[in-house]
């Protein structure tokens, strides 16, 4: 009798790796996208063209009153730790402008806007104080003369600072260490200029908070990447089942 040979099964189709898509826009806030830092980069963005252009002398007492010296934040510390943030200390040319705008997008999209905020309020306000609180007990202790007490204060910059260090925590390896390199780097560099060692200090400090969040914003950022997922449809390997399995 001729030996009967099984036909072989047809090869499965090849897979086809996904090849991530570029959205360089995803870069920048939308009122959809990011709408935290969207609404705030107006509000920034309105502030600094009166910077640019109310009289000088209108324009220095809007920021001494929202200034977060240890007079004012003896007298008011709700008011002007909030508005101390709605000014951008250079306008928007500076570093710190294009930073908030990349960075706080970037947080927001992982984590949220609620939560982005958070973070930059937790930079913005503890930096804030580990900074000035000291002034005021170098003036009453005679180190410090009482004009210290009115020291100009206000920006975005402790805010970025923070956030900058959350982010960190959120991207890979190879693109966390060397963001956090440069980011320290600029930042002991302006300190070892001793142009400003207070705000200087006041920085890093602000880094070293964004840091410190990394276990909360890794946290928060899990359950949007699982709704991420669930949304597009897409599934995890160890998700996937037989389709007798019960």
């Amino acid at each position: 009798m001729p030996r009967q040979w099984a036909a072989a099964p047809p090869a499965p189709p090849a897979r086809r790796l996904a090849v991530p898509r570029v959205r360089p826009w995803r870069l920048l806030p939308t009122p959809t996208g990011a709408p935290f830092t969207f609404g705030y980069a107006a509000v920034l963005a309105v502030t600094s063209q009166i910077a640019a252009l109310a009289p000088p002398g209108l324009v220095r007492a809007l920021q001494q009153g929202s200034s977060t010296d240890v007079a004012h934040l003896v007298r008011s510390p709700a008011v002007v730790l909030l508005t101390s943030a709605l000014w951008i200390a250079g306008g928007l040319l500076t570093p710190y402008a294009g930073a908030f705008v990349l960075v706080l997008t970037a947080l927001e999209r992982r984590i949220g806007g609620a939560r982005a905020a958070c973070v930059f309020l937790a930079g913005h306000v503890l930096a804030t104080l580990a900074t000035e609180v000291p002034v005021g007990l170098a003036v009453l202790a005679g180190r410090l003369p009482p004009t210290s007490l009115h020291r100009l204060d206000y920006g975005i910059s402790f805010g970025v600072a923070a956030s900058s260090g959350a982010l960190a925590g959120l991207l890979r390896p190879w693109l966390r260490w060397p963001l956090l390199a440069v980011a320290a780097g600029l930042l002991l560099n302006d300190l070892l200029a001793y142009a400003d060692p207070l705000t200087d200090w006041g920085h890093l400090m602000a880094l070293a908070i964004g840091t410190a969040t990394w276990p909360l914003v890794r946290r928060w950022a899990g359950p949007s990447r699982a709704a991420g997922n669930r949304a597009s449809g897409r599934n995890t390997p160890s998700r996937l089942r037989n389709p007798g399995d019960r």
